[in-house]
């Protein structure tokens, strides 16, 4: 019996790799039971290796995004969002040139009332699911009927796809994306000055009560 050396180089190392090691085995009619355990360790070197490019290419796609600004206005609670389209304006040319790719499916949902929704990230032969259950909610404000069920179903789809592309790529939204224009935010940060109508009203406000006998931040009439 002569003992195995270690390989001393890159090319030595390869020669090791499991498909190689599965194809001596197949050359040499191993036993099958050996085959499988060959088989089996190569695809889970090969699936490991996939999810490893797959974790480098989402870091890469997330730290290129930046914060996406609302273009749509919430009339029922006067806030303003990010629409479906103004994400996927910003993060498609990011995620499609690292090769990545979004597509999504529905799955039968346990809660009542409820779609699941499911997007299935991939990069070459690997993938990872992200589910969300979303309500399908056919009442407005004051619990009347504002759409049909249908209607209510399609929005909570349509819901769901949005926060679930930014949960996958840590999307945030925000008024802080000024596109550009710095001077945006403190320009609505200025302190604006108060009127001299202002002024002198609280001065004789303040000169009243000091008639009056009252005492004003310690300091007597």
């Amino acid at each position: 019996h002569i003992p195995l050396k270690p390989p001393q180089s890159e090319a030595a190392m390869e020669s090791y790799s499991p498909m190689n090691l599965l194809s001596i085995a197949l050359h040499n009619n191993a036993a099958i039971d050996v085959i499988e355990r060959l088989a089996a360790l190569q695809e889970k070197i090969m699936l490991r290796d996939a999810e490893i490019r797959f974790n480098d290419a989402l870091s890469r796609v997330q730290s290129e995004i930046k914060r996406v600004a609302p273009d749509l206005q919430n009339p029922q609670t006067s806030s303003r969002y990010a629409s479906y389209a103004a994400i996927d304006r910003v993060i498609r040319p990011i995620y499609t040139r690292e090769g990545m790719s979004l597509s999504f499916s529905h799955a039968d949902c346990p809660k009542a009332d409820h779609v699941r929704v499911i997007c299935y990230v991939s990069l070459g032969a690997y993938t990872r699911n992200y589910q969300m259950d979303m309500p399908v909610d056919t009442k407005g404000p004051q619990g009347k009927d504002v759409m049909t069920k249908t209607h209510g179903t399609a929005t909570a789809d349509s819901y769901a796809k949005r926060y679930l592309i930014k949960d996958v790529f840590n999307i945030a939204i925000g008024e802080a994306d000024t596109d550009g224009n710095s001077g945006a935010i403190a320009s609505r940060m200025e302190c604006k000055p108060i009127p001299i109508e202002r002024v002198k009203k609280i001065c004789g406000a303040i000169r009243n009560a000091l008639t009056a006998g009252w005492s004003v931040a310690g300091i007597d009439p």
